[in-house]
């Protein structure tokens, strides 16, 4: 094994990513259309922060923990947008070995992180409702950043079993990647060695992951599900609703594309449709996260006029 880890057991030396089609027309269309949603994505993340951090009435644990998920949906797309873009612009896009195991981790980490933190704001919601008295000392500023800690650690957890498992795949022929970007899946179909104990390692890390996250965020919701049908007043009702409707919205989208790409078996959809919904998984939803907070959440749309009140006014 010496020889793999300095790269000599392993011939191909780059990866030609295939990208999403090999059509000109759209290719030029799809180029237009997922650098607008880039720049939507950057802008929206990046007011989502900003507000969280100017406005006052916006310094609770819930948008923290939202700043945080903002700024991992930008890293989460330009882990692969900016080069899926490339791809539509050069003839043949070519990746380092390296590269490709950097961009592997680094979309690996966001997209772990990115589940950690919204099994977090879904326990937030439940402190918030089930045990409102509570809520400032179970979530204390100690306890949101001991929280984030554990979700980036999580996130760098998964990364290193993905990015060390691609690093002991030994590829000795073919380099064309069916992808837009180096996902494990199609990598491991290239891979002239047994690959059978890295599937199972990156599997039980990142199938751990979603498990233990699904189990925290469907539990907190059946709680808080229980404590509002036993509220009586509706304005009650509707004020818990409100607090979680864009959250579970984004939940719902998330694991949706998650369940389509990792869980349902390979036999079930074609390499194509796996690569749009892995589009849908890494470029589309980073961008719909601020605008479905923005549309559904009535604190953040409150202070969103406040600030453009004060800016117009001042």
């Amino acid at each position: 094994m010496d020889s793999l880890r300095d790269g000599n057991h392993t011939a191909v030396k780059d990866f030609t990513l295939l990208g999403l089609t090999d059509n000109l027309i759209l290719q030029v269309i799809l180029f237009m259309i997922i650098l607008c949603i880039y720049l939507v994505t950057i802008s929206g993340n990046l007011s989502t922060i900003i507000l969280i951090r100017i406005s006052s009435q916006l310094h609770h644990p819930m948008y923290f923990f939202l700043s945080h998920l903002a700024f991992v949906d930008i890293c989460l797309s330009t882990s692969v947008t900016p080069n899926m873009l490339i791809n539509f612009l050069v003839e043949r896009n070519t990746v380092s070995y390296y590269g490709c195991g950097m961009q592997l981790g680094s979309a690996t980490f966001f997209g772990a992180v990115d589940c950690f933190l919204l099994a977090i704001m879904a326990y937030d919601r439940f402190v918030a409702i089930c045990n409102p008295l509570l809520y400032s000392a179970k979530m204390s500023t100690q306890v949101c950043v001991q929280f984030l800690i554990v979700a980036y650690v999580g996130g760098f957890i998964n990364a290193s079993s993905f990015t060390i498992s691609f690093y002991f795949l030994i590829f000795c022929g073919p380099n064309q990647v069916n992808h837009f970007f180096c996902d494990f899946a199609p990598l491991v179909e290239l891979s002239c060695s047994d690959s059978r104990i890295p599937i199972v390692v990156s599997s039980i890390v990142a199938g751990f992951i979603i498990v233990v996250t699904v189990f925290v965020i469907a539990t907190s919701y059946i709680y808080i599900l229980i404590t509002i049908l036993k509220m009586r007043s509706n304005e009650g009702r509707h004020k818990a609703f409100s607090t979680c409707t864009a959250h579970l919205t984004v939940v719902i989208l998330l694991y949706g594309t998650i369940t389509l790409i990792y869980v349902m078996p390979k036999s079930s959809y074609s390499t194509d449709q796996n690569k749009v919904v892995s589009v849908f998984y890494m470029v589309v939803i980073p961008m719909l996260n601020p605008i479905i907070y923005s549309l559904r959440n009535n604190e953040i749309k409150g202070a969103l006029k406040q600030v453009l009140v004060k800016k117009i006014f001042s």
